[in-house]
């Protein structure tokens, strides 16, 4: 069969945006600009738009079980991303249902949207620790490194203390997001054991980042289920999402990152 006919399949793991920015619409759209399956497991729906998120409906733990499990039954899941999980036995339920799974998982701790509110309960923070533990990567931004490591992710030896409690759990790799720090540059630093890979670009002024972590994570899965090297796939991620920001849809009060960015974000340069 052609590539087109059966390609990478990648499942996402997260919450519903009702705006289409973020979670897992912002999962799917990527997956398919990647030119990847994307299979989707719902963990929550929010009531949400470019600029607010008014509610957050939690879904039975035991429906979320029947998703996660149907699609391992019958899809050849190459990667995973997780996202927004809501509350503690979400994390706690998603860790027991990938233990059996050898492919890459790529969690991106969401904690809060881009318009500032709470996206996981307070008490889910330490249930991460044990979820991490199956992460090819983390993409934390430095509000979620600080909230789980105490580290403001500013510095060398900021950011070397967060890498050693992310590894220490056992994550294969750390990507620390630049986005939220001050600075004219914006600088990414991959984290693995052995080497750190740092990825710098100018600030985009006046950004629209709504979906932009999202967006990123899901990017990373779908170029790792296509086999990539990490370093190459997150290079790739960071580039498109940089793409993404830099001609925004202009959507809403706010707007949202563009995942109809012109250009083929794998066949540019794969």
């Amino acid at each position: 069969m052609s590539e087109a006919e059966q390609p990478p399949v990648a499942l996402t793991i997260a919450s519903s945006d009702s705006g289409g920015g973020a979670g897992i619409q912002a999962d799917l759209k990527t997956m398919t600009r990647f030119g990847v399956y994307g299979a989707s497991a719902v963990v929550s729906t929010t009531a949400q738009n470019t600029a607010t998120v008014a509610d957050v409906h939690v879904v039975p733990m035991a429906h979320l079980r029947a998703q996660v499990q149907a699609i391992l039954e019958d899809l050849p899941v190459q990667a995973v991303k997780l996202g927004m999980l809501a509350t503690a036995e979400a994390v706690e339920t998603v860790r027991e249902l990938l233990e059996p799974v050898e492919a890459p998982i790529v969690i991106d701790p969401v904690m809060i949207a881009s318009s500032g509110d709470p996206l996981l309960e307070p008490a889910a923070e330490p249930a991460y620790e044990r979820l991490i533990d199956h992460a090819r990567i983390v993409t934390p931004n430095a509000d979620e490194t600080e909230a789980l490591t105490g580290r403001w992710p500013d510095s060398d030896h900021a950011r070397a203390d967060a890498a050693e409690q992310f590894l220490g759990w056992g994550a294969e790799a750390v990507l620390f997001k630049g986005g939220h720090l001050d600075g004219a540059t914006v600088r990414d630093h991959l984290v693995t054991p052995a080497h750190t890979t740092s990825f710098e670009a100018p600030r985009i002024a006046d950004a629209t980042t709504h979906g932009s972590g999202c967006t990123l994570s899901s990017a990373i899965a779908a170029g790792l289920a296509r086999g990539e090297p990490l370093p190459d796939a997150c290079e790739r991620a960071i580039e498109f999402v940089r793409a993404a920001i830099e001609t925004p849809a202009r959507v809403g009060q706010r707007g949202s990152v563009n995942h109809l960015v012109a250009g083929d974000p794998w066949g540019s340069s794969g």
